[in-house]
């Protein structure tokens, strides 16, 4: 959504039967529509108009205006809310770090795989690190929800430069499957809708930065447990705090990182801050000393505890005993809900694509395959010199002041808002259309109704004098 959103404002700006005509940008009195359309317009000038997120923020609540706070997929109370400024955070640092680029973007190859039948998958960080929905022993249809074999993904993987392959959830297919074509797997599981242990976020860490190439990620749904220990990379080896990595994987993978998943990756915050700080001063050393350059590597912080809500680890038996767990084997699973509700999504509407000459404006040929644009971390100097640390801080308010402080610069989107849920009261979470779902791109700024209460767009234009472009 946001990449039609940014087109469709790019070319009325730069159109000269409207350099004389201001543009606002509106909706209706819909609060999650409003919500909505504030991180549409928040996004458009953190990206296009170099601004800082507090800025484009401040602008957004100039009138007291407030903003009902995004929240996860799951379908009991809300534990954990994002604000539209943790999200304008999310876009900044992937602007930074070379995530987000619109200029080599191919919309329709990323709606064809984000799609069930495709193959469920989206990129959190380009070239490192692929999010999908866990294989099956063999392709078919389960539950109106469609299922694929190993076999299905190696194509993709090996296009893409994928290396490795993490399972998160039981066992449901022969790992051979992908390591006789040449890939690693690793088993890492833990249950359902709950938390790592300390052990398995050191493992998957250790996984990752050692990785030769980019890492393909999954549990049942590829949402959950699979945003979660991504989201760890994220905060140890790029410093985002915790709500700007949610915020980012949500914007990547909608539903993602989910219930107490989401106050485990706070908690985990700090420590894994300091576990980042000691990984690149080990680099550092290692480098003055002589060493050359490492492309597999040890975490080097092993004697790093990471503190935590989850201090126990589970033995060996524990662990057997989890991979026949009696929930996921005979009922149905928070990822088995995921997946029904993603699978009834309705698909884009034809009337919200974008004309042909507007995709021209971003587009490269469908016929290309996607460009991944970000090496390992790890290989490519310092990801944190241009980062500052945001304080930690619970998400438990409805709307924040608009302070001003410091964050980065431009460039990739792997996917549209879609629905990274607000609150709805007591409505199941995910039932609900948000502006930024499967609609018009134009939605809603065709809506009537009262302006934001902000008119950002007309701010921006007088402001940065983009009536011309």
């Amino acid at each position: 959504m946001f990449y039609r959103f940014s087109c469709k404002l790019t070319k009325k700006l730069k159109s000269i039967t409207l350099s004389r005509k201001k543009i606002i940008f509106y909706t209706c009195g819909d609060q999650k529509k409003q919500a909505n359309a504030a991180y549409l317009i928040g996004s458009y000038a953190v990206m296009n108009l170099d601004m800082m997120p507090e800025d484009a923020y401040s602008l957004l609540v100039s009138r007291n205006s407030t903003y009902i706070p995004f929240r996860d997929a799951s379908f009991g109370s809300c534990m954990y809310n994002l604000n539209i400024l943790d999200c304008l955070r999310g876009v900044h640092k992937a602007l930074q770090y070379g995530w987000l680029d619109f200029s080599n973007f191919d919309v329709e190859e990323y709606e064809h795989y984000e799609r069930a039948e495709n193959g469920d998958l989206n990129w959190i960080i380009p070239g490192k690190f692929l999010a999908f929905s866990g294989p099956h022993p063999k392709s078919k249809i389960e539950n109106g929800y469609p299922l694929h074999a190993p076999e299905a993904y190696i194509p993709y993987f090996r296009n893409h430069n994928i290396t490795a392959v993490i399972r998160l959830n039981k066992k449901m297919y022969d790992a051979r499957r992908f390591t006789e074509s040449g890939f690693e797997h690793h088993d890492l599981f833990f249950v359902d809708g709950s938390t790592p242990n300390d052990s398995i976020v050191r493992k998957f860490l250790n996984i990752c930065e050692n990785a030769e190439g980019a890492i393909a990620v999954h549990c049942k749904a590829g949402l959950g447990r699979t945003g979660t220990l991504i989201g760890c990379y994220m905060m140890k080896h790029y410093g985002l705090s915790a709500a700007e990595a949610i915020a980012w994987i949500r914007i990547c993978r909608p539903g993602s990182i989910i219930g107490p998943q989401q106050n485990f990756v706070e908690d985990k915050q700090n420590s894994l801050w300091a576990e980042g700080d000691v990984f690149r001063e080990k680099m550092q050393n290692e480098c003055e000393n002589g060493k050359t350059a490492v492309t597999r590597i040890l975490s080097g912080v092993d004697d790093i505890s990471i503190n935590g809500s989850n201090k126990n680890r589970a033995s060996n038996k524990e662990e057997m005993d989890l991979y026949n767990d009696d929930e996921e084997r005979n009922g149905l699973t928070q990822g088995d809900k995921l997946r029904a509700l993603k699978s009834k999504r309705q698909a884009r509407s034809s009337s919200g694509s974008l004309s042909q000459e507007e995709n021209k404006i971003h587009t490269r040929s469908s016929s290309q395959s996607l460009r991944v644009i970000l090496q390992a971390s790890v290989q490519g100097g310092n990801p944190l010199a241009l980062s500052d640390q945001s304080d930690s801080r619970k998400r438990t308010r409805s709307s924040l002041p608009a302070s001003g402080g410091s964050s980065l610069s431009h460039t990739r989107l792997v996917r549209s808002l879609g629905n990274l849920h607000v609150v709805s009261g007591d409505r199941d979470p995910m039932c609900w259309e948000p502006c930024g779902s499967h609609r018009d791109t134009a939605s809603a700024m065709a809506n009537t109704g009262p302006l934001i209460n902000l008119n950002m767009a007309q701010v921006h234009l007088q402001t940065h004098c983009l009536q011309r472009m």
